[in-house]
């Protein structure tokens, strides 16, 4: 009987194992890996080590700084031109303020869309895919415009106001967010919301009792990333806010490679790992939430 070979020595490497080329194939994911792994992990590095370099240059013969110490920190906080501790408060009071209402308003236009059928919804639904295709950036001129001339009216809604930012944002976030939690929605059978009405909820007492516990994982998911990108969003505050102690963390690192600080790198990466330090510890703690509910939102939209 002539003996057939298998698939695996078949299509495999001539001249080795099916063991070996198991070994290989190991090996060589394992390189693949470590190559990515530091590729990623050497600009942190890097910037770390500036940061302790007290001679405030990005270049040093040691990964860690002979004269290494924590006097660029210092330096970052009790800066009395640069007022760091207040852009770091006023970055997170706009993050927050602005994802908490982004959030609350995307759940209840997402689930308006996914379970109501009304006139001119796939009208609605086609603008705001419509409007995702262009890039914030085309629109600064006219934000700008805008705010300048709402703040004549309405002065805490013009320029150099934390809450035209927040108006600004919490609009922004929600185009794309609606149709992830609206997918997400649509993967939830409409018989529990049907067995509710029978039992005489109403569709308020249903979305707040039962939608919302159900679909917590995708709203944590565009909360994360919601605030990640309204935290580290660098262009709209340097338009809109003009004001030293108003701006954000982001336009405030900018201002260290400015004036005196010119040639002072240590004090600005510094400030950056400060700056990156707290929302990385979020990313990490609820990256669980993240990646389940962007593939369970992925479903339908």
């Amino acid at each position: 009987m002539t003996q057939v070979p298998s698939s695996a020595n078949s299509q495999g490497i001539p001249g080795l194992s099916w063991q070996q080329q198991k070994y290989l194939g190991y090996a060589v994911r394992y390189i693949i890996a470590i190559v990515l792994i530091v590729f990623a992990f050497v600009p942190v590095v890097w910037v770390v080590s500036a940061s302790l370099n007290q001679a405030g240059s990005l270049t040093s013969p040691e990964i860690i700084p002979r004269n290494a110490g924590f006097a660029n920190y210092q330096m970052l906080i009790d800066h009395q031109y640069y007022p760091f501790k207040r852009w770091f408060f006023n970055s997170y009071l706009i993050a927050t303020i602005s994802t908490a209402l982004s959030v609350s308003s995307t759940a209840i236009a997402a689930y308006a869309l996914s379970r109501f059928r009304f006139s001119g919804r796939q009208t609605l639904m086609r603008a705001i895919l419509l409007i995702n295709v262009f890039p914030g950036v085309l629109s600064m001129i006219a934000l700008y415009t805008i705010m300048q001339q709402l703040g004549n009216h309405v002065p805490i809604l013009g320029l150099d106001s934390h809450w035209s930012l927040i108006l600004i944002y919490t609009s922004g976030a929600m185009s794309i967010n609606v149709f992830l939690v609206k997918g997400y929605l649509d993967s939830i059978p409409m018989e529990i919301d049907e067995s509710a009405l029978v039992d005489g909820a109403s569709h308020w007492q249903i979305f707040a009792t039962i939608t919302l516990p159900l679909i917590r994982p995708i709203l944590v998911t565009i909360g994360v990333l919601t605030f990640m990108g309204i935290y580290g969003d660098f262009i709209l505050p340097r338009v809109l806010l003009q004001s030293s102690d108003k701006l954000t963390i982001m336009v405030g690192l900018y201002l260290f490679q400015s004036a005196d600080y010119a040639q002072n790198w240590g004090v600005f990466t510094a400030g950056a790992i400060v700056a990156a330090v707290p929302v990385l510890l979020l990313y990490m703690l609820l990256q669980n939430y993240i990646i389940g509910g962007l593939t369970a939102g992925a479903v339908k939209l």
